[in-house]
């Protein structure tokens, strides 16, 4: 059976790795990871994924205008996006659903609600 494909934008090398390791563990996903809002849109566009888990503080592109940007491509507007980011303030919250991400994860998450939000979102039959 095909992995699921879920890309990663995170400039934390050990975000990556933590959550490459939770998701990949049981062997349903893949877990692609991108350093960066510029790499982030590249792969998206080369390869897209089912899921793109952002991280809002990025280099470059950050994670509210790559989100922008991904909406406005007809070809990845449909791709659920959960933002994953260590800001607790409201604000930030409602922007990122503003922006089109269809849930948001606090840092430092807890592994259990990672892998819940992750299958809910990727069993809804519309894909949002």
């Amino acid at each position: 059976m095909a992995r699921t494909r879920i890309l990663y934008v995170e400039d934390n090398a050990a975000n990556l790795a933590l959550v490459r390791k939770v998701l990949e563990h049981a062997g349903a996903y893949e877990v692609i990871g991108a350093a960066t809002g510029e790499a982030g849109l590249e792969s998206a566009r080369a390869s897209p994924p089912a899921l793109i888990l952002l991280d809002l503080d990025l280099p470059g592109i950050d994670g509210f205008e790559l989100a922008r940007l991904l909406q406005a491509d007809p070809a990845l507007a449909t791709i659920p996006m959960v933002a994953i980011s260590a800001s607790v303030m409201k604000q930030e919250r409602d922007q990122a659903i503003a922006v089109g991400c269809v849930r948001f994860i606090e840092k430092p998450f807890d592994i259990g609600e990672l892998r819940a939000v992750v299958d809910q979102v990727l069993l809804r039959p519309s894909g949002r």
